[in-house]
């Protein structure tokens, strides 16, 4: 089956949903999401968002966090327009009926967190993204001009190779999107799905590790589909691992916000004993891979399986009133954070690269758009700051819907029938689904074990390795079945963890995220630029 329409949205994180709702005034659009319409990773998002809103803040203030977390790689243009947007961004989301809570600032209390300088996060509690998400579906649900596919899944970006002449000489050959084919998960069917604008709104690859803060559905779909398209991906080497995930056998990806350590939250050893004083100074407030690899030494040197984070001295009603999620949550596992620490680990939390796009979130292929964790738009070079994530998703979808009003004018969806329909090629229904579970176990402990915090270059090659075989292993299982949500993702996170790899052995410093034990020190000679790799190779940087 075909479906037509001016635009399509990959995903329904708060990147896809903000975007749809400023596209929708002006063209039809076609949104699909892989689960349900507000299962995504906006939805568990619990600090907030950053912005200038306070009396003593600035934007020079922001934007120079922005850049020292960055470790060198973040682009100062790129850091300067998304910070200027924030605060027109966050009266947007007022505007449509977002509520957040209230203080004096601006009418908003404002919270801190790990490597900002001023007090500026903007908070629905510690549930501030299922607020966002909350109000954003419904006003999409309500809009005659977006049509919402839930349980469908983007198998393959579909492009067309455009020549470009100068006179009677072909001076370029460029890749052009005219949509995706997309799995309906219910049916099984394979449809097509054409448009003049296709935007990644995907989210990130936290799934491609054993231990994640993420959701199942983050399996990097979009930059998996992007590079297989001819896209280019840059700096996956900078996987962010939140370094407090609440320990406890019969919890599930629970993230214990960064707010908590911003309210005056102490890290501490099994022992009872504060630690991070010598790590940094300023101690549990430090970005957050100087505190992932700090509780990653503290239990290699231990022995222990977890660190505490305690808030139980701060005041009880301030506690639930301003965490009242997590302090629930952690109650269903008999921890009371009034009274007692939270056990807690690190896991990996956010991806900083992603699909290369610029200001307008353009990538390389024509038409073809990326916005949100999916994207790499160099504004988190080699460490996010805290809350940064969400502002650069609405910064971003801003940008991006600017651009569709202006081109969409000059440019029609496919006609019907000049995409072709998928061809499964005579594959068959699979009875051997336990070869699709073994390689996706294998390659998240792989992942894990050798490209997580603290990395070697033995480590990646013993990693690279792995994931070769387990890639020619997937192709010929792909071709041979039909296929499944399951076997997609698999293939996913393969390219993902071989596009991580590949970076991280290409990076002989440490920086940021990425830390060698072979090369410890940060290379501004050698190294202060991004790592870009498409299907072509190595892209220049500059």
């Amino acid at each position: 089956m075909e479906h037509s329409a001016d635009i399509l949205v990959m995903g329904s994180g708060l990147a896809g949903l903000s975007y749809a709702l400023k596209v929708a005034d002006f063209a039809t659009v076609n949104l699909v999401t892989k689960r349900g319409l507000t299962e995504t990773s906006t939805r568990m998002a619990q600090g907030g968002i950053a912005a200038v809103l306070g009396a003593d803040d600035r934007f020079e203030y922001h934007i120079q966090d922005t850049l020292t977390v960055g470790e060198g790689l973040t682009h100062p243009d790129v850091a300067a327009l998304v910070v200027r947007q924030g605060p027109e961004r966050i009266k947007e989301l007022v505007s449509l009926g977002a509520h957040f809570d209230e203080g004096a600032d601006n009418g908003f209390d404002l919270g801190r967190e790990g490597g900002h300088s001023r007090r500026r996060i903007i908070h629905a509690h510690d549930m501030t993204g299922a607020e966002v998400e909350r109000i954003l579906a419904e006003k999409v649900l309500a809009h005659p001009n977006i049509q919402v596919f839930e349980n469908h899944m983007g198998v393959n970006l579909i492009t067309e190779e455009r020549v470009v002449r100068r006179g009677r000489s072909v001076v370029n050959r460029e890749a052009n999107c005219l949509g995706a084919y997309v799995l309906n998960c219910l049916s099984g069917e394979v449809d097509t799905f054409s448009a003049a604008i296709t935007l990644l709104a995907t989210g990130g690859v936290g799934k491609v590790y054993l231990y994640t803060s993420n959701p199942d559905i983050a399996t990097g779909d979009g930059v998996a589909m992007a590079y297989r398209a001819g896209a280019v991906i840059g700096n996956m080497e900078f996987v962010q691992f939140h370094p407090t995930c609440l320990y406890h056998p019969d919890a599930k990806n629970f993230l214990i916000s960064e707010a908590l350590r911003g309210e005056g939250a102490v890290l501490r050893d099994r022992r009872g004993e504060a630690f991070m004083e010598k790590y940094h100074p300023l101690k549990d407030l430090a970005p957050r891979d100087t505190v992932a690899r700090a509780i990653d030494l503290e239990l290699k040197k231990s022995g222990a399986d977890c660190v505490y984070l305690d808030i139980s001295q701060g005041p009880p009603d301030f506690v639930t009133h301003r965490f009242p999620n997590i302090y629930q949550e952690c109650l269903k596992f008999g921890i009371d954070i009034t009274k007692e620490p939270i056990p807690v680990v690190p896991a990996a939390h956010y991806m900083c690269g992603g699909v290369k796009t610029d200001a307008f979130g353009r990538t390389n292929i024509s038409h073809l758009f990326a916005v949100g964790e999916v994207s790499m738009t160099g504004l988190h070079g080699a460490n996010r700051l805290a809350s940064n994530s969400l502002l650069e998703a609405l910064v971003f979808s801003h940008q991006a819907a600017q651009v569709a009003k202006e081109d969409l004018p000059g440019l029609k969806p496919p006609a019907g029938g000049a995409v072709p329909e998928w061809n499964p090629y005579g594959a068959t229904d699979s009875e051997e689904a336990v070869v699709v579970s073994h390689n996706w176990d294998e390659i998240r402990r792989c992942m894990w074990n050798y490209v997580g915090i603290v990395r070697t270059d033995r480590r990646l090659l013993r990693a690279q390795h792995r994931i070769d075989l387990i890639k020619q292993e997937i192709q010929e299982y792909y071709w041979n079945f039909l296929i499944t949500s399951d076997l997609l993702e698999l293939r996913n996170i393969a390219t993902v963890a071989d596009l991580i790899i590949r970076m991280a052995l290409r990076r002989k410093e440490s920086r940021g995220l990425h830390y060698n034990l072979d090369y410890p020190q940060r290379d501004d000679q050698n190294f202060s630029h991004d790592t870009l790799l498409s299907p072509e190779g190595w892209q220049d940087a500059g």
